[in-house]
């Protein structure tokens, strides 16, 4: 059977779904959950050291597969760093921003890239994170980029979505911004959601105790006009041949009103619970509203946005390099120096079960 591409677009943002060939097996009898998890960081590089930049770090896995990943920014004294990307990678440097659809396979490097916008800071640091996995029945991944031409007018976003091929598991995702020169221009939103009408094509993220997502989605924010803006979104999915039916996602999402006080950030964590499986990934989003029963439109002041999007502890501490048990996914979010009261902090865990 060929593989076909077809695209359904949007107003806000677009929808990119894949239908691939599957070879199905019949499921072997549940024994116990075969995932494991470890994640790697490097630890903090210092910067963006000057206004309306951006510098790019990488985590990368020893073994095991990339899953998805995460990315944490020391604030300093100034309001202005920001998340620009936190995305795989094929080597650790290279960026997959070309032609949309399947880009990558076997991905073992993770992106973490932080912005300055207008204010930079001898404080600010960049941390990626790499949630590297390995199972008995996932022994194979893709990515799915899809990207959009927005947000191009000030005060608008940029919505794109990616659903994994037919017939495979979602098991996380990223998002991108360029470009950095655009000091406005962020990152704000980077959850599961599903390609269905329930949840308007991607436009809604999962919510709490949702199952298995198809589709991962990606929000762009910027406070003035330029044409030249891009939103890229990435779903990290399982490969095509396996049997899928023995794996269970299972979304849990938390979220928190605030920070509301310019110039304050704000952590929200959530856990995948005993019983859900393993923390294989996570997102995050500042918000102006609920995000899991109406259309992610924007944040709540445009001074608002995320500093991190990592796996931690129960205190949102983000956890060290090399160790296995993480349980939490925190998002890291910032006012800026603007007071904003309708605010939101936005986190979501994907725990998967293989069921091998």
């Amino acid at each position: 059977m060929r593989a076909h591409l077809s695209v359904r677009t949007r107003t806000t943002g677009t929808v990119l779904v894949l239908g691939a060939a599957l070879a199905v097996a019949f499921p072997a009898a549940a024994f116990a959950n075969t995932v494991a998890v470890t994640v790697k960081t490097p630890g903090a590089t210092s910067g963006p050291s000057t206004a309306n930049s951006e510098i790019s770090t990488h985590a990368d896995c020893s073994s095991g597969l990339i899953s998805g990943g995460g990315i944490n920014q020391a604030t300093g004294t100034g309001n202005g760093n920001h998340v620009m990307g936190s995305s795989p990678s094929s080597d650790g440097t290279s960026e997959y921003t070309g032609t949309t659809g399947v880009v990558g396979t076997d991905v073992t490097h993770w992106l973490g890239i932080g912005g300055s916008g207008g204010q930079a800071d001898s404080s600010f640091s960049t941390t990626p994170y790499a949630v590297c996995f390995t199972s008995n029945l996932i022994n194979h991944t893709q990515v799915v980029m899809n990207k959009v031409n927005a947000p191009t007018t000030a005060t608008t976003v940029g919505r794109v979505t990616a659903t994994c091929p037919s017939n495979t598991i979602l098991l996380g995702g990223g998002m991108r911004a360029t470009p950095a020169s655009a000091g406005d221009f962020k990152t704000i939103a980077s959850f599961p959601t599903f390609n269905n009408s329930a949840h308007d094509f991607g436009q809604k993220a999962a919510a709490d105790g949702e199952t298995n997502p198809d589709s991962w989605t990606a929000v762009g924010w910027a406070n003035a006009t330029n044409s030249t803006n891009e939103t890229y979104v990435y779903a990290i999915c399982s490969g095509n041949s396996i049997n899928i039916s023995g794996v269970t996602v299972k979304v849990h999402y938390s979220e928190a009103s605030g920070p509301t006080t310019g110039g304050t950030g704000q952590k929200v964590t959530v856990n995948c619970p005993s019983g859900d499986g393993k923390l294989i990934s996570g997102g995050a989003a500042i918000s102006g509203g609920s995000v899991t029963t109406t259309d992610f439109t924007g944040p709540g002041s445009g001074g608002d946005h995320l500093n991190g999007s990592y796996p931690s502890d129960s205190s949102g501490n983000p956890v060290s390099n090399g160790t296995t048990t993480a349980a939490y996914w925190t998002a890291f979010t910032h006012t800026g120096g603007m007071s904003s009261p309708s605010t939101y902090s936005d986190a979501w865990a994907l725990c998967v079960n293989d069921g091998v």
